[in-house]
C-alpha cells in the first residue's frame, strides 16, 4: 500500500505539473489583453476544457486540483464563515417565534439542542466522507454509491427541487421584509432588483458564493453575538426600564405550551432552523484543500449549535412570554414584527435597533437565496454527471460556473411574481410542501452513507488509520443522527395527520408531507426503470474517485507541526 501511495504522489506530481503548464495556457488564451473585453467575456462562457469526472461514474482521481471543470476557489475562511453561520437565517430569526408560543421556552431549548446534537453526528460523517470523497453532487452521489443508485436520483432531485423553489420564495421574502420601512413601492419591484443581483452574484461563479456568504454570515454572526450581550444585559435589569426579569417567564405563564404535540411541533420548526448546513459538505468539490478546510469548518457546527441557537434561544426565553400575541401576528413567516429578537428589543424601550435586526433578517432572506441557487446548480450538475438529469445541465463554462444550471435557477426565480397575484400565497404554500421534507431525508441519508461507508471500509480490509479525518462518535455516531431523523418525519408526519391549531384535513396533510410521496415515487420509477442494485458493504467501490493519501504521514506532519505551536494556539485548533 505505501508503495501504491508513493507511486501515486509521484505521479500526482507530475500531473500537477502537466496541468499547471495547461492552466497557464489556457489562463493566457482566456485573458489575451489585445482582446476586446466583450470578446473574453463571451468566451469565458464556452465550455471548460474536458478533463476527469469527479462524479459517482468517474475515474480514479488524487491530485488536489480541478478535475471537473469546476474550480477549487473556496478558501478556508469561507468554509468557516458558512459553516458558523451559513443556516443562520428566518428559521433562527422568526421561526423561533412561532416555536416559542406553539412549545413554551423549555420545549425551544430542549428541541433545538436535540437537533443540534443530530446535526453534529451528520456534519462529522459529512466531513469524513467529503475529505474521502471530494465529488461534486456530494450526498446525492454518496447516496448512489454507498445505499442505491434509485436512491441517489430521487435525493439529488429532492434536494435540487427544494432548492429551486426556495430562491423563488426567498426573492418574495425580502419584498417583503423591505415594507417594514416602506409599503409605497410594489414588492415587484424589489423581486426584480434582488433577482438581478443574484444573478450578478453568481455570474462570479463560486468565488461571488463565498465571498457574498462570508460577509452575510458576518453580518448574522455579529448580529446574534450583539442580541445575545443586550438580552443578558436586559435580563439582569439593566435595560432602559432597570426591571430584573430573570427567569420570570419560564415560572408563569411556565416552560411549556400545548403539551406533548407542542413539543412535537418545536422540533421541526427546529429541524427546518438548521437547514442548509449540509452546504459545507456540497462545496467539497469546489475547494481549494477540503482535507484541511472541511473538518476545521464542521468543527464550528459545535460552537454554532451552542451559542447561536441555545444562548440566544434561552435568551429569547427570558424575554419574551409564549402567550405573547405578537409572536402568532405575523401576515407571513418572513415577517419581522413577529420576531421575538424584534420583539424582546421593543419591549425593553429600544427604539433603533428593530430596523437594525430587520436588516439583518434581510441579509438573511438574500443569503438562503443565495444558497439555494448554489445549492440546486451544483446538484443538478453532478446529477447530469452521473446521467441523472439532461446532460445540458453538465454543462460547465471555463470560469467554472455550471451555467445551464444557473440560467436554470434563475430563470425558475420568476415564479416569484405569482406572489403579487391573489392567488400567489396559496401557490406558494404547495411548491414548498414538495420540498418540505427536503432536510429530514438528506440528513438522514448522509447518516446511512457514512454507516455503509464504515462497514464497507472494514469488510475490504481498510483500516480506520487509513482515513485523514475520523468523524469524533464513528458509526454509532451516525447511527443516532439516522434515528433522530427518522424520529423527525415520524414526528411530521404525526403533525400532518393531528394538526397543532386546526382540525385533521387531506389539504392540511398534504401541505406538511406531499414530499415524501415526491421521493417514493422518484425513487421507485428510476429503480424499476434502471433496475438498480442494493449496496452491500463487500462489493461498494471504494477507488473510484477516492482521494489517495497517505493518512500515517500526514498525521505525523501535522503533529510534528503542532508541537512547534504556542499553547493558546494548540488549545485553539482543539476546539475551531
Amino acid at each position: 500500500m505505501t508503495t501504491r501511495l508513493s507511486i501515486v504522489e509521484t505521479d500526482n506530481s507530475w500531473h500537477a505539473s502537466t496541468d499547471d503548464i495547461l492552466a497557464d495556457i489556457i489562463n493566457r488564451s482566456y485573458t489575451d489583453p489585445k482582446r476586446n473585453i466583450f470578446q473574453r467575456i463571451i468566451d469565458s462562457f464556452k465550455r471548460a476544457p474536458s478533463s476527469k469526472n469527479t462524479s459517482i461514474e468517474m475515474e480514479e482521481t488524487t491530485s488536489e486540483g480541478d478535475q471537473n471543470g469546476l474550480h477549487r476557489k473556496l478558501k478556508n475562511r469561507h468554509l468557516q464563515m458558512i459553516a458558523i453561520g451559513g443556516s443562520i437565517g428566518t428559521g433562527l430569526f422568526i421561526g423561533s417565534g412561532l416555536a416559542l408560543a406553539n412549545g413554551g421556552p423549555a420545549a425551544l431549548v430542549l428541541c433545538f439542542v436535540t437537533i443540534g446534537c443530530m446535526l453534529f453526528n451528520v456534519c462529522m460523517a459529512l466531513a469524513e466522507l467529503s475529505v474521502v470523497f471530494p465529488v461534486s453532487g456530494s450526498f446525492a452521489a454518496h447516496s448512489s454509491r454507498f445505499l442505491d443508485p434509485a436512491w441517489g436520483f430521487a435525493m439529488g432531485w429532492n434536494y435540487g427541487m427544494g432548492g429551486l423553489l426556495t430562491m423563488p420564495l426567498e426573492l418574495t421574502a425580502a419584498g417583503l421584509v423591505i415594507n417594514y420601512w416602506t409599503t409605497s413601492i410594489n414588492v415587484a419591484v424589489w423581486i426584480t432588483i434582488f433577482l438581478i443581483a443574484l444573478l450578478i452574484i453568481n455570474l462570479f461563479g463560486v468565488r461571488g458564493y463565498g465571498e457574498v456568504e462570508f460577509f452575510m454570515s458576518l453580518v448574522k454572526v455579529i448580529a446574534v453575538i450583539g442580541f445575545i450581550i443586550l438580552g443578558i444585559v436586559l435580563i439582569f435589569g439593566g435595560g432602559p426600564h432597570h426591571e430584573y426579569i430573570g427567569g420570570r417567564y419560564w415560572r408563569d405563564p411556565g416552560s411549556f405550551a400545548n403539551g406533548f404535540k407542542g413539543v412535537c411541533s418545536v422540533f421541526v420548526v427546529a429541524g427546518f432552523a438548521f437547514g442548509g448546513t449540509e452546504l459545507v459538505g456540497l462545496a467539497a468539490a469546489e475547494t481549494d484543500n477540503p482535507r484541511k478546510t472541511i473538518p476545521a469548518a464542521t468543527k464550528q457546527v459545535f460552537w454554532r449549535i451552542s451559542i447561536f441557537y441555545v444562548v440566544s434561544l434561552t435568551i429569547i426565553g427570558c424575554l419574551v412570554p409564549y402567550t405573547s400575541k405578537r409572536l402568532l401576528s405575523g401576515t407571513s413567516s418572513y415577517d419581522a414584527s413577529a420576531s421575538p429578537f424584534v420583539i424582546a428589543i421593543e419591549n425593553a424601550g429600544i427604539k433603533v435597533l428593530p430596523s437594525i435586526f430587520n436588516a439583518v433578517i434581510l441579509c438573511a432572506v438574500l443569503s438562503v437565496g443565495n444558497a439555494s441557487i448554489y445549492g440546486a446548480s451544483r446538484t443538478l450538475c453532478a446529477l447530469a454527471e452521473n446521467g441523472q438529469a439532461p446532460k445540458i445541465f453538465s454543462y460547465i463554462d471555463r470560469k467554472g460556473r455550471p451555467i445551464s444550471a444557473v440560467v436554470l435557477s434563475m430563470l425558475l426565480g420568476l415564479i416569484a411574481y405569482i406572489n403579487c397575484t391573489k392567488t400567489g400565497t396559496q401557490v406558494f404554500s404547495w411548491l414548498l410542501s414538495l420540498g418540505g421534507l427536503s432536510t429530514f431525508f438528506t440528513w438522514g441519508s448522509i447518516c446511512a452513507c457514512h454507516i455503509m461507508f464504515r462497514l464497507a471500509w472494514k469488510a475490504q480490509g481498510h483500516t480506520l488509520d487509513e482515513l485523514a479525518f475520523k468523524a469524533p462518535l464513528g458509526i454509532w455516531g451516525s447511527c443516532f443522527g439516522l434515528l433522530l431523523n427518522i424520529l423527525c418525519l415520524i414526528t411530521q408526519f404525526y403533525l400532518a395527520v393531528f394538526p397543532l391549531n386546526s382540525p385533521s384535513s387531506a389539504k392540511a396533510f398534504f401541505e406538511a408531507y406531499l414530499a415524501a410521496p415526491i421521493i417514493l415515487t422518484f425513487y421507485i420509477v428510476w429503480k424499476i426503470w434502471k433496475r438498480t442494485p442494493f449496496m452491500r458493504p463487500s462489493t461498494i467501490d471504494l477507488d473510484t474517485g477516492r482521494r489517495l493519501i497517505d493518512a500515517q504521514q500526514l498525521t505525523d506532519e501535522e503533529k510534528v507541526e503542532r508541537n512547534n505551536w504556542p499553547i493558546w494556539k494548540r488549545i485553539f485548533h482543539i476546539f475551531f
